[in-house]
């Protein structure tokens, strides 16, 4: 038996709650990874886990074998990391999830930046507006934006996201331009940006002067997915409100047009986040750096645009 191997398979078992899930993140078949925590349960004599056809839970033994497993993997890979960092080369896998637009817009334009500084790191991003299961899905971290509630986890602020209100130039002919945020009740399309856990609209809205309004848009379309939901406003289905970022070249082109712009709410906050359960590897710890110093500028782009 490989038991520092067995261990790694044991501990993503507990942190995934599933053998399937456990056994894809450390891409190895079912049946290994299953013999694999019976050889380790047989070589300590304990049972470590409890199996059913519906659920894996851990026996209490088991829970007290992961706390003091999960140190010792820990010290192994901040070893490596040492090393690693003496020979600057650092290196693994690094799971990353983010919002669509995003991605598209804001992190990827930047990542041939980190990808040349740290050449053995491999970066495997998850493009998704739906929130993931940290453990359970085994991701380093994710970038999201909006505030924070959930208390587990560990964040550090990126930066502002900047909120602008815009139609195409067609919808505004057809419909009007309205001057205040209460106009938007009457007679106008709002394209609405549903939450992609609970299916609700988001609100659309607006601050001036320490006056904070909130439209609930009586949407006739709705999208759960950012580009798609830039898409929509792009095709004239109405009026949006999304981040400056995505639509820079849109406005620079003409092709949308701010409107209400004396009532740009706040910014947004954006943070990346990790589980305080998660160690922080060396390279998490390095792409987390990177992306405090780089983030804020492109997330900033287009917000000074008068278009």
């Amino acid at each position: 038996m490989d038991q520092l191997l067995a261990i790694r398979a044991f501990a993503r078992v507990v942190e995934s709650g599933s053998f399937t899930r456990a056994a894809d993140s450390l891409n190895m078949p079912k049946a290994t990874l299953s013999k694999l925590v019976q050889q380790l349960e047989a070589h300590l004599a304990i049972r470590l886990l409890q199996r059913s056809t519906r659920r894996v839970t851990v026996t209490q033994e088991g829970q007290e074998y992961y706390e003091k497993a999960l140190r010792i993997l820990h010290d192994l890979e901040d070893i490596d990391a040492c090393f690693s960092a003496v020979r600057s080369r650092p290196r693994g896998r690094l799971r990353v999830d983010i919002g669509g637009s995003t991605a598209r817009e804001v992190l990827i334009p930047l990542l041939p930046d980190f990808c040349q500084r740290y050449p053995d790191i491999t970066m495997e991003l998850g493009v998704s507006d739906r929130p993931v299961d940290l453990i359970g899905d085994n991701v380093d971290c994710v970038i999201r934006g909006g505030p924070l509630s959930d208390s587990s986890l560990v964040a550090r602020l990126l930066g502002y996201g900047t909120l602008i209100t815009c139609a195409t130039p067609a919808y505004l002919k057809a419909y009007g331009v309205p001057a205040y945020p209460d106009e938007l009740r009457n007679g106008h399309r709002l394209v609405s940006y549903l939450s992609p856990q609970s299916g609700r609209p988001f609100l659309f809205r607006y601050e001036r002067e320490g006056m904070k309004v909130e439209i609930k848009p009586a949407h006739r379309f709705g999208v759960n997915e950012s580009n798609a939901h830039l898409a929509a406003g792009v095709a004239g289905l109405g009026i949006i409100q999304t981040f400056s970022y995505a639509l820079h070249p849109l406005l620079r082109q003409g092709e949308m047009v701010e409107i209400l712009r004396d009532w740009r709410p706040a910014g947004y906050p954006f943070h990346v986040v990790y589980p305080q359960s998660r160690h922080v590897s060396h390279r998490l710890r390095l792409f987390i750096d990177w992306l405090v110093a780089n983030f804020a500028e492109k997330l900033a782009l287009g917000s000074e645009s008068g278009t």
